[in-house]
């Protein structure tokens, strides 16, 4: 195996990892808020539920960038790529990162924003769609890195 397989392989790795940890991060400290809201008035689960669930998607995209890494290096469906030059590896690395590290940072903030919407639900149930609004933006720069880390690692020419 080599060090650019590696390399390819961390770069698949972390982008599970540190996203995921964002996304578990970020959906717990808004559950905790949650918890807090349905225990006062119950019938704002769902309402409340959804603004939890928002910082999730991160570590969903950590999760899709990883399948499309994989499957690109053979590990999925293919020959795998066992000596792969180094500057490979690094090339495929480095498109990885956008998700792994936007995805850890945007997950925590996208939580905080969730929490405080949650507390706007819990002031004025009528006020959700507003609420909603302040954890999406966050989200934005979520879809920017997963665009960014797909189209990269998708057109960096890997040899079996």
């Amino acid at each position: 195996m080599s060090i650019g397989f590696m390399l390819a392989l961390l770069g698949a790795a972390l982008a599970t990892i540190l996203a995921g940890m964002g996304s578990a991060w970020g959906v717990g400290m808004a559950g905790q808020a949650a918890a807090g809201v349905v225990a006062e008035d119950p019938d704002q689960f769902a309402k409340v539920l959804i603004l939890q669930l928002l910082p999730g998607t991160q570590g969903i995209y950590g999760l899709l960038v990883t399948f499309i890494t994989l499957s690109r290096i053979g590990l999925l469906g293919g020959s795998a790529a066992l000596t792969m030059d180094t500057s490979t590896g690094l090339a495929i690395l480095a498109a990885c990162l956008p998700i792994a590290l936007v995805g850890l940072v945007s997950a925590y903030h996208q939580g905080k924003t969730a929490v405080a919407s949650i507390g706007v639900v819990a002031k004025d149930p009528n006020q959700f769609g507003k609420a909603m609004l302040f954890p999406a933006m966050v989200e934005t720069y979520a879809i920017l890195a997963l665009l960014i880390s797909i189209l990269a690692v998708s057109n960096i020419p890997v040899a079996a």
